[in-house]
């Protein structure tokens, strides 16, 4: 008998026998009671009633949806939380099909990696590629989970105030994604009821307010402050920053933070940490005085050339095992030096490998 499973390296899927047969046990984080998450079909089908809540989202279903209804919202329970996942661009005699956009989102575990400092740029910076150009290639289930651990991510800026003018560009982008789709574009793009994405473009505004509203309270300092550090080591910390936008946030604090922020070395270093030299020829910025206009030649190669990415975690891909995995969580590798399999993917880079 041929062994069945997700792939054919895992140690399969996991059953338990009852009174009606065998049935596979499906983990969500913990294992779920199913008797509490059902879902009555019989009170979802009566003809009394029209209007369906899914948790706090209240859709109107027609008759002929509420089969498709019921099926989509019992397998939206159930969410993969995999350290890595198998990525299929082909059948084989192993396999059958491919690993699409959605499945990623869906199996890999990005609403523990959100969590995590290192990677919540990346998730966050992933999440706004797919809100460009993305969203409408992923499947019902797949926009579920991204909504999903988007509130997540909104959740965790509104309480830690982590790098909250990143998630306002991605919130902005979704919203002018989503208004374009269903004004422009039609309405027959969008999966699903066309009042659950009313219902989302609303609770993307809701964020956009909280986010506005943000307010940073001023953290209490026992020991020296930034401003009782030596101007050398002071501007050591703004050499380290990769963001223009941090740096010029940062000179509007103090006269003396303005005056190193204007500094042409800070901004010479920071056009040769973004781009090569051979964009700097093609786009020679000179001040009246013949020298280089570092600041306005950083602005000006912004403008023509896409900035350096700098993550401190990104997922991995194995091209000897075809698997995507974090690379703190390894992966059941078989080639003979795992190490020179290995190459960081970017969130561009991410999107790109499901492009068939």
């Amino acid at each position: 008998m041929p062994f069945l499973g997700k792939d054919w390296r895992s140690p399969g899927w996991s059953w338990k026998k009852t009174d009606d047969g065998w049935k596979r046990i499906i983990f969500y984080g913990h294992e779920l009671e199913d008797n509490n998450k059902e879902i009555d079909l019989k009170a979802l089908c009566s003809d009394n009633k029209e209007n369906v809540f899914v948790g706090e989202v209240c859709e109107l279903a027609s008759t002929k949806r509420k089969k498709d209804l019921y099926n989509n919202n019992t397998k939206s329970q159930f969410v993969f939380t995999d350290k890595w996942i198998y990525v299929q661009k082909g059948s084989t005699k192993e396999r059958h099909g491919y690993c699409t956009l959605g499945e990623a989102l869906n199996r890999l575990d990005f609403s523990s990696a959100i969590q995590d400092l290192s990677r919540f740029n990346y998730v966050a910076k992933l999440f706004q590629l797919i809100a460009r150009s993305q969203l409408r290639n992923l499947s019902g289930a797949a926009q579920k989970n991204y909504f999903n651990i988007l509130e997540k991510i909104v959740r965790k800026v509104l309480d830690d105030h982590y790098n909250p003018r990143l998630v306002k560009d991605l919130l902005q982008d979704l919203s002018s994604t989503l208004h374009s789709l269903a004004i422009h574009v039609g309405r027959c793009v969008l999966v699903g009821n066309v009042n659950i994405w009313l219902c989302r473009l609303k609770t993307i505004h809701e964020w956009k307010q909280q986010l506005n509203n943000l307010h940073i309270p001023k953290q209490i300092c026992n020991g020296v402050s930034f401003n009782e550090l030596p101007l050398h080591t002071q501007n050591d910390i703004l050499c380290k920053l990769s963001d223009a936008c941090d740096i010029i946030n940062l000179g509007q604090a103090t006269p003396t933070l303005q005056s190193l922020s204007e500094n042409s070395i800070l901004w010479k270093k920071l056009c040769h940490f973004h781009f090569s030299d051979k964009q700097f020829c093609k786009n020679l910025v000179l001040s009246k005085s013949d020298h280089v206009d570092w600041k306005l030649m950083y602005f000006t190669l912004r403008k023509h050339y896409p900035m350096r990415e700098q993550y401190g975690d990104t997922l991995h891909f194995c091209k000897h095992c075809s698997i995507l995995f974090w690379q703190d969580c390894g992966h059941p590798c078989t080639a003979i030096d795992p190490d020179s399999c290995l190459m960081p993917i970017s969130p561009q880079h991410f999107i790109e490998l499901f492009q068939f």
